[in-house]
């Protein structure tokens, strides 16, 4: 599967993901306090929480006046942090617990082990496990206990997000509860998950509604081919129809298998021959490969067009289509036809799961290069914590390499910015349509302040990556090399439902520090220097600064 990022799926999402689920009727004991509708995604707070009564723990001593060490804690969720707290459940968050994002199954695994205190000495094997991680940890426990099923033999689908049922019956089973609701034995399968269309509760007014239920009414009654209606992919294509009428090129609705692949890649690992790709009028046209990708290794290169696969022209489909011929099984080849600078050349690649490299960490001399690929969740929850361990060796200056990075989380960003520049320093000016805000950061820098810093662009680094360098320019914390950045400036909410399709949509556009626009600019390089073949040039003129 392709990676479908920068101009067309590079996101810089603004706020967390939202769930919207349909109005029914309260369940009984825990399940009371989850989202109602069996395949609701349930939000980390909902978890929490309901993770906590399940357990009996709810009524546990704690620390009601130590400072919590995270941000935005509403006060109804205060007294279930911080008995989590006490346990070091809450250790897999990190930095922001981001309580509205839905829980993954590893998240949820760990936080339930140290809930209960449980260990295992069991022996598991993953592909999508981490060996001697916490997340291990937590699935040899859930393996050994029975409380959850691997997805796959060789895949225990840690990174997938929980529905309230899943959720029920794993607490139920973590509680010694019984498996059993309204008298009915809880299915202990993976479910499919299906959008309600049954309510007739209006959430909006959509224009033309009665022609649109009209012509559904038609189809049902007086279309031939029956058997070739399908009342979801219909919904789906109404839904894609509906945003793609907008006009915005980072505006989309992605079908649940869609979604998925989107939602993989922010967790650091996608599927395909690893290539970051945008549509450029029209055309599939390659960001930048990933480090160490299929795509890299079969000499695949930034600006690359994507025009045939397999001999199939890619001419006259939409994005989501052209992604999709070139998605195909591991291991499997795809035929590309290229066209690189005017000239047509064909690109043989075999297709892997390609685990995203977010974080790159090396020396040179006394010069430390980190090299950030995205801004995902890894670079979110580990890269202050390498930098810290870092500036204790006393490098002499830094350099933070940008190039061909298409973005990522706000959140990220965020955190990358605190280790380098005081706490409460100006990230970017968020503008919306009906209000404008400051990001900024909430934590103090782990790199001493007197460590000079100079960072690398291309044409390459968008969203998230000319944020950072611009905020870094206008904070005079870091000389800014290279070549002017792409000039994604637009922030994009995503809003997940509860089939797990997602919406993501323009809300508003962000703006540097001291107001400078990104959109269709681009960041500009204090020193510009240009790519040479055969060496490193501006990573050599880099060092040269620092030296």
């Amino acid at each position: 599967m392709f990676m479908r990022t920068a101009s067309r799926l590079l996101l810089f999402v603004f706020a967390t993901v939202v769930v919207l689920t349909p109005v029914g009727a309260a369940a009984k004991d825990i399940s009371a306090l989850l989202p109602t509708g069996d395949e609701s995604v349930v939000s980390r707070g909902d978890f929490l929480r309901a993770a906590i009564e399940a357990l009996d723990l709810g009524k546990s001593s704690y620390n009601s006046t130590s400072e919590l060490p995270y941000r935005r804690i509403p006060k109804a969720m205060e007294k279930y942090v911080r008995i989590a707290e006490g346990k070091k459940a809450l250790d897999v968050f990190k930095f922001d617990l981001l309580l509205a994002r839905g829980i993954t199954r590893g998240e949820a695994l760990q936080v339930l082990v140290k809930l209960t205190g449980s260990q295992s000495s069991r022996s598991v094997s993953f592909s999508d496990v981490t060996p001697g991680s916490a997340e291990e940890l937590a699935v040899k426990v859930a393996v050994e206990k029975g409380w959850m099923e691997p997805l796959k033999p060789d895949l225990f689908g840690v990174r997938r997000v929980l529905t309230s049922k899943e959720t029920l019956l794993l607490l139920r089973k973590v509680s010694g509860q019984r498996t059993e609701r309204e008298g009915a034995t809880v299915n202990e399968s993976t479910p499919t998950i299906k959008i309600d269309f049954k309510s007739s509760q209006r959430i909006g007014n959509l224009p033309k509604t009665q022609i649109l239920e009209a012509i559904w009414k038609i189809i049902q009654e007086d279309f031939l081919h029956q058997d070739k209606v399908n009342p979801d992919e219909a919904a789906w294509k109404a839904a894609e129809g509906l945003v793609q009428s907008l006009g915005d090129k980072y505006s989309t609705f992605m079908k649940p298998a869609n979604a998925q692949n989107f939602q993989s890649q922010i967790q650091g690992e996608v599927s395909g021959i690893g290539a970051q790709v945008e549509f450029v009028n029209e055309i599939l046209t390659i960001v930048t490969p990933i480090v160490g990708s299929p795509a890299e290794a079969a000499g695949l290169l930034p600006g690359d067009q994507i025009i045939k696969v397999d001999g199939t022209p890619l001419a006259g489909l939409d994005f989501g289509e052209a992604v999709d011929k070139v998605r195909g099984p591991r291991g499997s080849t795809a035929t590309l036809t290229i066209r690189r600078n005017g000239t047509e050349l064909t690109v043989k690649v075999t297709r892997d799961v390609v685990k995203v490299p977010e974080d790159i960490i090396t020396w040179q001399g006394d010069v430390l290069i980190v090299k950030i690929a995205q801004f995902g969740k890894i670079t979110e929850s580990e890269l202050r914590p390498i930098l810290a361990q870092a500036n204790a060796k006393k490098p002499k200056g830094i350099v933070l390499d940008l190039r061909n990075n298409p973005g990522g989380l706000l959140d990220a960003a965020t955190i990358v910015m605190s280790a380098f520049v005081p706490k409460g320093s100006d990230v970017a000016v968020i503008r919306a349509n009906k209000s404008e805000r400051k990001e900024t950061t909430a934590f103090e820098p782990v790199i001493d302040p007197g460590v000079k810093m100079v960072t690398i662009v291309n044409e390459g680094s968008a969203s998230a990556s000319e944020i950072v360098a611009g905020a870094l320019q206008d904070h005079k914390r870091s000389t800014v090399i290279g070549s002017k950045s792409f000039g994604k400036g637009t922030v994009q909410q995503v809003v997940q439902f509860v089939d797990q399709s997602n919406l993501k949509l323009t809300i508003a556009e962000w703006l540097t520090p001291q107001k400078r626009k990104i959109d269709g600019a681009g960041i500009m390089p204090d020193i510009a220097v240009k790519e040479e073949e055969g060496r490193d040039a501006p990573l050599l003129k880099a060092l040269e600064l620092l030296r």
